[in-house]
């Protein structure tokens, strides 16, 4: 077969004609996949800034340097107070107080019927001004101090009850209020981040708190007629005692007025987060804050979310006894609680990195709550000890892993004012700490050594978590429509 001079002639055309569409679909993708600009900088898909300028790093140098130790110190003391108890237990506390039956449960589930019903007042107060979070976060913060002291002076389970509760109502205001203090200094961007390295202090409590235990009940059991526990409780509430009063110093206020701020700062800490609040609205008061949250059925997404994920981390204040079953000593369990927590928050903090680098939510809690799930599988379905130490290990670092995600996504979705912003964490705190009232009874020492009611609860607990994450993303990608097509000038979008 022979071709003419025609025919390579068209074939050339040809050849041009495609090479031409493909170097325009080339330049039609490359325009695609750029970012967006604003008068600020790039953006990215929900029109968050991609880019800090010299002054705002410079800003949050300072904020990361004066404000992350000291929460992160605080937090760390919180969780510490809070969960001696699950050390206690191995050195003797049930014993010592006579508590029988289910009394050691209610006695752990107790406190958060305190810590639950003190969130909102707290976080309200807060958001209206009225108090300086300095002082308030601080000073209650001493109060917990010295009821977390006090409870070396229970002998029995009446007085171990009273105290676990009044323990609740002063450790409440906390963690609701630094989680909405990082929400008035850090945008969707950087909060999960901060809220992760934040939450990494829960984690690090944790595994320390086998360690501290460790060794005080070594060396100080039987000292001058004290139980080990005793100690236990009156060391770490001089720690948190004396925390307290650095705190003082060194937390911020509102970004206005806080005052190791220069004028300058302020107005810029206050800039950069009304540039990446989604709807903002005047403030119009505490109420009418608390009724907005109320009113918007996304918060109630999250508060089912965060609830099911908590709901799924009640392994920790039995976490030592699971590990027991592994049948070592106590001291040798009690250090071996201390790597599944490390790893745990390691994780947490890159995960939370990662999503505020690419400004993602649902994927990361999705794989987070996936770990989690083959973890409490392995533990319900074997008795082997390696296989149940690794499961130890995947779902600590899946259930904790979602957390500071999850925080982040309330302050992004239901930030329209600070005092909306304020009811909405306390709610979905409060109601979802309220989890760790019942999540106790799923561990009855007679369910063990494979606690297979708890583990397979977990594993449902965890599966509902990343279903609301995807339930949400659904939601927030209709509203995005919805403002894409108003009239509305700026039109940044929810994240998801």
């Amino acid at each position: 077969m022979t071709y003419s001079h025609h025919d390579n002639k068209a074939a050339d055309r040809e050849i041009s004609r495609v090479n031409s569409i493909e170097k325009e679909q080339a330049l039609h993708d490359e325009h695609a996949n750029a970012p967006e600009y604003d008068e600020h900088g790039p953006v990215d898909q929900f029109g968050g800034e991609m880019q800090l300028s010299p002054e705002e790093k410079r800003l949050v140098r300072k904020l990361d340097f004066r404000i992350m130790p000291i929460l992160w110190a605080m937090y760390f003391l919180n969780y510490l107070d809070r969960s001696a108890i699950a050390q206690a237990r191995l050195n003797g506390i049930e014993r010592h107080l006579g508590l029988v039956g289910t009394q050691f449960n209610v006695c752990v589930s107790i406190l958060f019927v305190g810590y639950t019903t003190a969130q909102v007042p707290s976080n309200m107060l807060m958001s209206t001004k009225r108090v300086r979070p300095s002082l308030w976060m601080s000073g209650w913060m001493a109060v917990w101090a010295i009821i977390s002291a006090c409870t070396a002076l229970a002998n029995n389970y009446t007085s171990m009850v009273v105290i676990r509760f009044l323990l609740g109502i002063a450790e409440a205001p906390f963690y609701p209020g630094a989680i909405y203090l990082l929400s008035l200094f850090y945008p969707r961007r950087e909060i999960a981040t901060r809220i992760s390295i934040l939450y990494s202090a829960n984690i690090i409590a944790i595994s320390m708190s086998g360690l501290i235990s460790a060794a005080t009940f070594a060396t100080l059991d039987g000292k001058r007629g004290l139980y080990g526990w005793q100690w236990l409780y009156i060391i770490e509430g001089a720690l948190t005692f004396a925390t307290a009063s650095a705190a003082v110093i060194m937390l911020p206020d509102h970004p206005l007025n806080t005052k190791w701020l220069t004028p300058a700062e302020r107005q810029l800490a206050q800039d950069r987060m009304d540039r990446d609040t989604v709807g903002i609205e005047p403030s119009k008061g505490a109420i009418a804050g608390l009724k907005q949250a109320v009113k918007d059925g996304k918060l109630w997404v999250i508060v089912i979310m965060q609830t099911a994920h908590l709901a799924s981390c009640g392994f920790n204040s039995f976490f030592p006894t699971v590990v027991s079953a592994l049948g070592y000593s106590s001291i040798i369990t009690l250090v071996m609680t201390c790597p599944p927590y490390l790893v745990a928050g390691l994780f947490a903090v890159s995960l939370g990195y990662s999503s505020g680098r690419f400004n993602e939510r649902t994927w990361h809690i999705t794989a987070s709550m996936c770990f989690a799930i083959v973890g409490f599988v392995i533990s319900c379905v074997t008795l082997n000890v390696a296989a149940r130490y690794t499961s130890c290990f995947l779902f600590c670092v899946g259930a904790y892993g979602a957390n500071s995600i999850i925080l982040g996504w309330v302050s992004a979705t239901c930030g329209q004012t600070q005092e909306k912003k304020a009811a909405s964490l306390s709610i979905v705190n409060m109601v979802a700490n309220a989890s760790f009232i019942y999540t106790p009874y799923l561990y009855p020492a007679t369910d063990g050594p494979k606690y297979v009611m708890a583990n397979s609860a977990n594993a449902a607990f965890s599966f509902m978590t990343l279903a609301c994450a995807w339930i949400l993303r659904i939601w927030l990608q209709r509203e995005n429509k919805k403002i894409k097509e108003s009239t509305v000038e700026n039109k940044l979008l929810y994240a998801y």
